[in-house]
């Protein structure tokens, strides 16, 4: 089917584009830190669950907000990490972008 066929070739664009690229290569060299990678990845855990928090519009835990700021603050002293969180925003507004172009070419359906 000619949709199954550009999503494919969709999804090898992206795996090629300059914002996949670059944020799989600073992911790859910040993960080589160990203590860098859990520390990213106790952050990004916080950071969700905040998300889902706020989402169900129940009360946000201010210990847990404190950590992810602390967190975060930390985590940016890296110069290293600050390139990975501006890489993934880029990634993140790419993906994003192309969602809603899919979302618009459909919404008529979606209503």
């Amino acid at each position: 089917m000619k949709v199954y066929d550009k999503a494919n070739e969709l999804a090898k664009d992206l795996t090629e584009c300059n914002e996949y690229l670059t944020y799989k290569k600073i992911k790859e060299e910040v993960y080589a830190n160990p203590d860098l990678k859990d520390k990213i990845k106790e952050f990004d855990k916080i950071r969700y669950d905040t998300q889902v928090i706020a989402i169900q519009g129940e009360k946000q835990d201010e210990n847990k907000i404190k950590k992810l700021q602390e967190l975060y603050e930390i985590l940016l002293k890296e110069p290293k990490v600050k390139e990975y969180f501006d890489a993934e925003v880029r990634f993140n507004v790419l993906l994003a972008d192309v969602n809603k172009i899919i979302g618009e070419a459909v919404k008529d359906v979606l209503k």
